[in-house]
């Protein structure tokens, strides 16, 4: 049973991915439409880098909040079972944690950017 479900987990996931490129298929796929409508068209390399990077941690901060609400969800379903609680805990800190990690890595990128913008002119 559990390989069933998994297969059919897989199976969905892939359609998912899988459906979606079938369609793009029947229009035409140009690289360059999709970089120009994500932001990194005819930019420069540092500005492309930077917009990649933006994504990114966009990405990872959304992670990141999604374990906290996990993390409450969990809590809210212990019904008092202290293990449970704990490791609700944990995952709301970890989640905390991280998220504090990508608002600083997100600095970085801004402070290291705005530095160099007048290096390289």
């Amino acid at each position: 049973m559990k390989h069933a479900t998994s297969l059919a987990t897989f199976t969905a996931l892939l359609a998912v991915l899988v459906v979606p490129a079938l369609a793009l298929a029947q229009t035409s796929f140009i690289v360059e439409d999709i970089g120009g409508a994500v932001g990194l068209g005819t930019a420069d390399l540092k500005d492309t880098v930077i917009n990649i990077i933006k994504w990114v941690l966009g990405i990872l901060a959304l992670v990141a909040v999604s374990f906290i609400i996990y993390g409450g969800f969990t809590w809210m379903t212990a019904s008092g079972n202290d293990d449970r609680i704990g490791k609700a805990k944990s995952i709301i800190s970890a989640a905390v944690i991280g998220l504090i990690v990508v608002i600083l890595a997100w600095a970085v990128v801004i402070f290291v950017a705005g530095t160099t913008a007048n290096v390289t002119r």
